[in-house]
């Protein structure tokens, strides 16, 4: 499928917002690593697409202690594959993350 054409300013837009995006990531993973976030709260805003767009390997990942291993090891434990975004998410998997994480 081809990629549709974009003007100038289009393209530049297109640039703006994904830098602003990637930009509110990296604060709510930083919030996540500081202990400013706890998984509970960060599922009570996913009304932000920023976040609710986050892979959760990402999102588990940020948690102080969660390294490539641990996180895989808590993903396949809790039944949730590593390329689902947060928004993606089930009712019984957002709860077995709540229990993992907010310990």
């Amino acid at each position: 499928m081809a990629l549709p054409q974009m003007t100038e300013e289009q393209r530049a837009e297109a640039l703006k917002k994904a830098a602003e995006t990637r930009a509110r990531r990296a604060e709510y993973k930083q919030q996540i690593k500081d202990g400013k976030l706890s998984c509970a709260d960060a599922f009570g805003k996913l009304d932000d697409s920023a976040l609710a767009k986050m892979r959760v390997k990402q999102f588990v990942s940020a948690f102080p202690g969660y390294g490539k291993a641990k996180t895989e090891s808590l993903l396949a434990e809790v039944g949730i594959d590593e390329t689902r975004r947060l928004a993606g998410l089930g009712d019984r998997q957002k709860t077995s993350l709540i229990e993992a994480l907010d310990k």
